[in-house]
């Protein structure tokens, strides 16, 4: 992806938003580099940096781009408006921060990569030619090339110091021992191939990412760690079999501050779809997983679980490909009890309520992976570790 996504981190009170750049970077021992699967758009790039250093965050020396990175023009944004646009009602709901555009111009073997900025002649020719492209597709819509040469001789020089050999960098550090974490900034079900196509952004985004998007061969992977909330959310168009439209799902957004990062736009909110976990769980292999914002459903006197779907009068437990299919499907859900207490300031999982406790072994015993880490509040620290040895 690129500055599509967002995450919130918070850290001794302080909320750092992130879009584009690692959130690792709020670990000052951390080194964060952005992978050659990334397109990036330059000037959001330093506008994200530049907020989170107003902040007091040091990224001096810890962050580092790949020289082999797509670009994101203005000019993507704006194609990426006009196409949304000529869907009208069957649009998809992107963000339009160009990320759709720039990965066709990089299939089609017509984008720009961070490299070509450093090779003026190369950079002009290229930038005329696919804004031509476009031109003739969409019409003039008034975009200024000339301007946006002199603005990028001038950016390409403010990101030299950034700018690496990611793939030779990160097998230095593998040689060395380093220990290497990877940040997905999208969930599976936006995946280009296995998410709910075409309600999906236009990369991978699971797994096999890590290897596509920065060069890591397969057996360099160890622990694959799953990121899931304890209920389910998502922006933008697309199915959504467990989204509930009525004050719960309204409670779920309320409580657990459920607006975009990067849109502000108000996530759609539901009960947790066990189809969907154990979907993405094949597919990435997890390890363990990081069940997120456990303490939003501190509220409700019961909590469902979706594990099945009936379809054309059949019982499924595997996620459909077909959308149409999935439009007509009714959800089965199981209903367990809620605690009703704050678990905010719990630290380990035998301090957490009976019924808690037994919502997260329900989890693990479908998707048969244990939970590692539980989240009960926003703050960092606001988490259970739990030691899986024992």
């Amino acid at each position: 992806g690129g500055n599509n996504a967002g995450h919130t981190i918070v850290v001794d009170g302080v909320k750092y938003a992130f879009h584009m750049l690692p959130s690792g970077l709020v670990n000052l021992k951390c080194v964060s580099v952005i992978g050659s699967g990334v397109v990036v758009h330059v000037p959001s790039f330093f506008k994200e940096l530049e907020e989170l250093e107003a902040q007091g965050l040091d990224c001096d020396g810890r962050l580092f781009i790949s020289d082999r990175c797509h670009l994101v023009f203005d000019f993507h944004q704006i194609v990426d408006g006009l196409k949304e646009g000529e869907l009208g009602r069957g649009s998809i709901g992107t963000t339009k921060k160009g990320i759709g555009p720039a990965y066709s111009s990089k299939a089609s073997r017509s984008g720009i990569r961070v490299h070509h900025l450093y090779h003026p002649a190369e950079f002009e020719k290229r930038l005329r030619t696919i804004v031509a492209a476009r031109y003739r597709r969409y019409g003039d819509f008034g975009y200024d090339v000339e301007e946006e040469l002199k603005r990028y001789q001038k950016l390409a020089e403010r990101l030299r110091p950034f700018v690496i050999d990611s793939v030779e960098f990160l097998h230095k550090e593998l040689r060395a021992g380093k220990r290497i974490l990877v940040e997905g900034a999208n969930a599976l079900m936006l995946d280009i191939d296995f998410g709910t196509y075409p309600y999906v952004t236009s990369s991978s985004t699971g797994v096999g990412g890590v290897c596509t998007g920065l060069g890591i061969p397969p057996t360099k992977v160890g622990e694959v760690i799953g990121v899931a909330k304890a209920y389910t959310t998502r922006v933008g168009g697309g199915p959504f079999p467990s989204e509930l439209l009525d004050e719960v799902g309204q409670k779920l957004r309320d409580v657990g501050a459920e607006y975009g990062v990067t849109t502000g736009r108000p996530r759609r909110c539901g009960w947790l779809d066990l189809v969907v976990l154990r979907y993405s769980t094949m597919i990435n292999g997890y390890t363990s997983i990081n069940l997120t914002k456990l303490d939003v459903l501190d509220v409700f006197d019961e909590i469902k679980v979706a594990v099945s779907y009936t379809i054309d009068g059949k019982e499924v437990t595997a996620f459909p490909a077909d959308l149409d299919d999935l439009a007509t499907a009714t959800v089965n859900y199981v209903t367990l009890p809620g605690w009703k207490q704050s678990i905010s300031k719990c630290r380990s999982f035998a301090e957490l309520p009976e019924n808690c406790q037994k919502y997260v072994r329900f989890i693990e015993q479908d998707i048969g992976v244990p939970v590692q880490w539980i989240g009960v509040g926003a703050g960092r620290e606001e988490m259970i570790s739990i030691d899986l040895a024992n």
